[in-house]
């Protein structure tokens, strides 16, 4: 029989601990499987910087943990795909999951989506999220150098966070709406004893309030009803954290399977829905304890029984989905063992020329410099960038530019492709620079037809987007505006490195990444999908 290429014997949909676990065991077992994930892999623990209770590692951070997941699933076979999934037909043996890219046909699912932070609901709370009220200390916790924060939250976040949060902030202070931190005493007990954090328990924000920034925050004591106002002195602000946990991002099987009543999937011991063929693993499922140790276990067990899922529907339909290709993984030599003292390891160079290989055109990248270091630098990367593809040149350009230093990706007839990035793209940002130039050379990456005419009818746009190298959720945001830009002469799509222009930062009034702002009008906070951003372009 012959097997579409977008057939497999399982679909995951997120690319987090759950996923890449049940990914390792699918594929060593020697089924076709393919991680879909719309953000970035390796999920929330990405943005932890410390990991010291995963058994066998002693110590390490939630990236390079999540990185050697995936690399080992990898190895054997599976494959990964970077798309957001809109819609899952589950009625049939054969499955359908709809994706930004494509239609994907399978055997079985797993949902392994995980949650995303859960706002609070007090006064001032939506109206000032970027503007003092964030929920990711990692990627704002910068902002506040040298002020007051405020973290709200019991739990193992507001603990942990609270005190990654010193390494900025002047003061911090935990208010607990319990009698006490809810999270292992072993890490609520360095919380309290931290000299810079003050908990107060019993406590909750009423109402956050200030002009373009945050001047005044009042918090009342739920026993006695005692209210107290913090306001910032002249001309300074502060900073609110929200860490009240997550909300389960399970909107895509809301009217298929059983939820309870806070949206968690209902399964049974082996992770399987209501639905048949459906499984659930992870932080979207009911469980007592939200851990990657536990999200692990869900993807063991979930990958265990979609086997015999899939081994059942292979007989009862006879479609054999062709079998994964394992590539042993080589060891990743480290960016100053490479030879010549590059700046990109072997992992980024093997990514980089996958893309060069399908670029359909060349590119010059304009390098528009000035005497600060970073330009230098920015120089070197571009340079040492393009010495790996004869598809790529690179063009020092004399004339004057305010916001530098600064690359613009020009086609080979000299027009200009509309994306640049003002800074240095390394970080979380290098793969999504990489996206950017595979898009400018040709057709580049897939996109339902519907987006792209809806793009190419924008009659002219400038969206310029304020990112920070250490932020996980700017990718998504930069990718999208960026494919929304390569699609239309008109529109431009420029990204600042918001740690080396101030200006910016202060022009709107920047205390969260990312940051669009769409024709020097009001900023908008948050990741963006193409859609969401064509709806803003559209209004």
């Amino acid at each position: 029989m012959n097997v579409p290429e977008n057939f497999y014997d399982v679909v995951i949909i997120g690319g987090g601990p759950a996923g890449l676990t049940a990914a390792l065991y699918l594929a060593r077992a020697r089924y076709r499987v393919v991680v879909v994930e719309k953000e970035k892999f390796g999920g929330q623990i990405t943005i932890t910087s410390e990991v010291v209770n995963y058994p066998g590692v002693e110590k390490t951070d939630g990236k390079t943990l999540t990185d050697t997941m995936r690399k080992q699933a990898e190895s054997f076979g599976a494959e990964f795909l970077l798309a957001e999934v809109e819609s899952l037909d589950m009625s049939q043996d054969i499955k359908k999951v709809k994706t930004a890219k494509g239609v994907l046909e399978c055997f079985g699912v797993l949902l392994a989506t995980g949650a995303h932070p859960r706002k609070i609901g007090f006064a001032g709370e939506a109206e000032f999220q970027g503007h003092g009220v964030a929920y990711c200390a990692t990627c704002d916790g910068e902002f506040f150098t040298g002020k007051e924060v405020f973290v709200a939250g019991g739990g193992f976040a507001a603990a942990e966070e609270s005190v990654f949060l010193t390494k900025y902030a002047s003061h911090v202070t935990v208010l607990v709406r319990e009698d006490d931190f809810t999270c292992a005493a072993s890490v609520a007990e360095e919380t309290k004893k931290h000299p810079k954090i003050t908990v107060l328990t019993n406590t909750e924000i009423v109402s956050v309030s200030g002009e373009d920034s945050l001047k005044q925050i009042v918090y009342k004591n739920n026993k006695t009803g005692e209210t107290t106002t913090y306001q910032a002195e002249e001309n300074d602000t502060f900073g609110v954290f929200v860490f009240a946990g997550y909300m389960p991002s399970t909107d895509l099987i809301k009217n298929i399977a059983e939820l309870d009543n806070y949206g968690y999937v209902v399964t049974d011991r082996c992770q399987k829905t209501s639905v048949e063929g459906l499984y659930a693993a992870g932080d979207v499922c009911i469980k007592p304890l939200r851990q990657v140790v536990t999200a692990v276990g869900d993807g063991a067990i979930a990958a265990t029984e979609l086997e015999r899922c899939a081994q059942e529907l292979q007989r009862k339909t006879g479609i054999i989905p062709k079998k994964p290709v394992a590539v042993p993984a080589e060891p990743v030599k480290k960016a100053e063992t490479t030879a010549s003292g590059s700046l990109f390891d072997a992992a980024m160079i093997q990514q980089m020329q996958t893309v060069f290989a399908r670029m359909q055109n060349r590119l010059i990248l304009k390098l528009y410099l000035d005497e600060k270091p970073v330009s230098q630098e920015l120089k070197a990367y571009m340079q040492e960038l393009a010495s790996l593809t004869d598809k790529i040149s690179t063009e020092i350009v004399s004339d004057s530019e305010s916001d530098t230093p600064c690359v613009r990706i020009y086609r080979e007839d000299g027009t200009y492709a509309g994306l640049a990035f003002h800074g240095v793209p390394g970080g979380h940002e290098f793969t999504s620079f990489i996206l950017g130039l595979y898009n400018a050379s040709g057709t580049g990456q897939p996109i339902e037809e519907a987006l792209r005419t809806r793009a190419q009818n924008i009659p002219s746009a400038d969206i310029r987007i304020m990112v920070s190298l250490s932020c996980t959720m700017c990718p998504e945001l930069v990718i999208a505006a960026q494919r929304i830009a390569s699609l239309n002469d008109n529109i431009i799509t420029e990204i600042y490195d918001i740690n080396h222009f101030p200006a910016w930062k202060e022009k709107y009034n920047v205390m969260s990444v990312p940051c669009m702002v769409i024709n020097q009008g009001k900023p908008v906070f948050g990741k963006k999908s193409i859609a969401q951003i064509l709806d803003l372009l559209e209004q």
